[in-house]
């Protein structure tokens, strides 16, 4: 792959200062935004990994059913945690050193996974790899500072698309690892792609010269600013919030009915109702071309009105394996619409700020991502697969609702 040449370097001001100056990078070639997807899905899979292995790994460490979520929910508080501490360093430090060596500090955290004694150590393990796993974002607000104006969505839809396949993927390749090697085995190999990857993207970024006039505190500061002085991010933060609370309601229960009778599948069979969600990956890279025609809005009500019909079909999962993939195409389908939309909609806004865009937003998604985990799993004990549907419903309807009373008042 051949070197890719630009030199950025601008001014970074506070936030809340109208003037900054921007030097306008080379457009983004397709060759390195398939290498950010393709970055951004393994880094993003290290966070959805456990999903289908709750139960293996919450057996081996002897931790209760209805306490299994908290393997996902550590994970999301960490990557919160990332979001706040870790993504706006992309406004101010050298992306071409900052990503990669995130990248490689999470081979050590994965090797600690792998080789973890007891759930201290796993959990441990788990947090760190949830803190350094926020590069994606890194990636994809790098991936819009990259492309040209008219190509910003369609770019930042291909790399989210990167997202999408990392998160089906994990799914269905750590039930297939763990069916044949063992739950660790997962995170072995996860270790190994991203030591390749980190190599490669050191060796591809492009350098940057900088001139940056805020220190790291008044960084972190301007990202509450940015809530305070764009209604966007506050209105599309809080669609964030619902959709991937739905999100992680559905993919961290879905585990517990389909390996109890009736269904009783394999983790390999599990962690293939993944790959159905692979019209996200359409979602994302058609949502991203119809924000840069100025679409936004439509796709984001009707995306989110599929998104409450999807509950319908996924609610009979215990009585038809057919009528699960069809809810489950409807509904990665839409929720990553909404999230890319969400996204090329923000990161219009402050040029000189779209890693703390991008950090401001994702901290919201790892909310809900955390909410629901944990939600999904206390509430399946208590009231099946119909109780944890039905609260998906009521989280996706909220979110409708909301677009709809946005929408509303921005016309007023």
């Amino acid at each position: 792959m051949a070197q890719a040449k630009s030199n950025e370097s601008y001014e970074a001001e506070p936030v809340d200062q109208q003037s900054y100056s921007v030097r306008q990078p080379a457009v983004m070639s397709r060759r390195l935004a398939l290498l950010f997807a393709i970055a951004c899905g393994l880094a993003v899979a290290n966070v959805y990994y456990a999903q289908p292995l709750l139960d293996v790994i919450s057996s081996e460490f002897d931790i209760g059913r209805s306490s299994a979520g908290i393997l996902i929910t550590i994970t999301q508080v960490s990557y919160a945690i990332g979001l706040l501490l870790l993504v706006p360093l992309g406004d101010l430090m050298n992306r071409r050193w900052l990503i990669p060596g995130q990248m490689f500090l999470s081979v050590i955290a994965l090797i600690a996974i792998v080789l973890s004694p007891g759930p201290g150590v796993l959990l441990s393990g788990l947090a760190v790899v949830g803190l350094l796993a926020v590069v994606t974002q890194t990636l994809v607000a790098y991936a819009a500072s990259l492309a040209a104006p008219s190509e910003r969505g369609r770019i930042v839809g291909l790399v989210t698309s990167g997202v999408v396949i990392g998160i089906l993927l994990a799914r269905s390749a750590a039930g297939l690892l763990t069916d044949l090697a063992g739950w660790r085995s997962v995170y072995l190999f996860s270790s190994v792609c991203m030591l390749i990857t980190s190599v490669t993207l050191l060796r591809v970024l492009p350098q940057e010269h900088r001139k940056v006039s805020l220190s790291y505190i008044q960084l972190l500061r301007s990202v509450m600013v940015l809530y305070r002085e764009e209604p966007i991010l506050r209105v599309r933060s809080l669609l964030g919030l619902l959709i991937f609370t739905a999100f992680s309601i559905f993919w961290t229960s879905l585990v517990l009915p389909l390996s109890m009778p009736p269904q009783s599948l394999s983790h390999s069979a599990i962690g293939a109702f993944g790959l159905a969600g692979v019209a996200g990956v359409l979602g994302a890279t058609r949502a991203g071309r119809l924000a840069d025609r100025g679409l936004g809005q439509h796709t984001t009500g009707i995306a989110l009105a599929l998104l409450l019909v999807s509950w319908l079909p996924i609610s009979y999962a215990n009585q038809s394996l057919t009528a699960l993939v069809a809810g489950i195409l409807l509904f990665d389908l839409a929720v990553q619409a909404v999230h890319v939309t969400n996204q090329s909609m923000i990161l219009k806004v402050r040029p000189e700020a779209r890693s703390r865009l991008t950090a401001a937003y994702m901290i919201f998604y790892s909310a809900g991502s955390a909410m629901g985990s944990i939600a999904s799993t206390r509430l399946y004990a208590y009231a099946g697969w119909i109780g944890v549907c039905r609260l998906g419903a009521g989280v996706s309807a909220l979110a409708l609702l909301l677009w709809a009373v946005t929408k509303r008042r921005s016309r007023e």
